[in-house]
């Protein structure tokens, strides 16, 4: 039994029952039997059907995150709150750690003293620490850490296996996404306004079992 999924007997009929309803519920879409894992686990996450027609795959995305995930990449997140949905036993099993600086003292005092985003200042540092080529970019909460992906992308060569562009707001949120759409990085996105952490450990559990059923 895969173990990303629920531990008890009782937890994984009521899982196998609930992404039934969502499947009947969906109808026909057009993604692939891969990514449609990705989309009703979003939809699990959230009970929002539409993101059925808010998710949107680079055509490679889902190749380049199992293989990133079976390098041992490194996984890149926001804010905390995506780590601590994660399971990390599991990405540790493949190597995979989890980076996190948005609370790092440095990053705050850089982010006050040049008048910018901690969010902004925690993805610098992972470029300059070597963490972004390679790894898989989770961004769930702030459109501004997206923004800054783009960037460095575009003007300083950061080549990361694949984004995870989920930020939930009102202020740049969709423009964020639409940026890393047009840019050269694989990604996986909610466009829209729509999005959040949940969703972005949604997707990378989906990434998971992927991973482990894949021949």
């Amino acid at each position: 039994m895969n173990d990303m999924r629920q531990m008890t007997a009782m937890g994984r009929r009521i899982e196998d029952r609930s992404f039934a309803i969502i499947d009947d519920e969906a109808g026909l879409h057009s993604f692939t039997p891969e990514q449609w894992e990705v989309v009703r686990r979003v939809i699990h996450s959230t009970a929002d059907f539409e993101f059925k027609s808010l998710m949107q795959f680079h055509p490679q995305a889902i190749e380049f995150g199992i293989e990133a995930l079976r390098n041992g990449c490194p996984i890149i997140v926001d804010v905390k709150m995506i780590q601590a949905g994660l399971n990390e036993d599991r990405l540790a099993s493949y190597g995979c750690s989890i980076f996190s600086y948005i609370s790092d003292t440095d990053v705050i005092e850089k982010a006050k003293n040049e008048n910018s985003t901690r969010a902004i200042e925690a993805m610098k540092k992972a470029h300059q620490l070597g963490k972004l080529n390679g790894a898989i970019v989770a961004i769930g909460n702030a459109p501004t850490a997206l923004l800054e992906i783009a960037r460095l992308s575009k003007e300083e060569g950061a080549r990361p296996a694949l984004v995870l562009g989920v930020p939930v707001g009102f202020v740049s949120a969709a423009e964020s996404k639409e940026a890393v759409i047009n840019s050269s990085i694989p990604y996986i996105v909610s466009r829209g306004r729509k999005g959040g952490s949940t969703i972005a450990v949604a997707i990378i559990h989906a990434l998971l079992m992927l991973s482990a059923n894949k021949n």
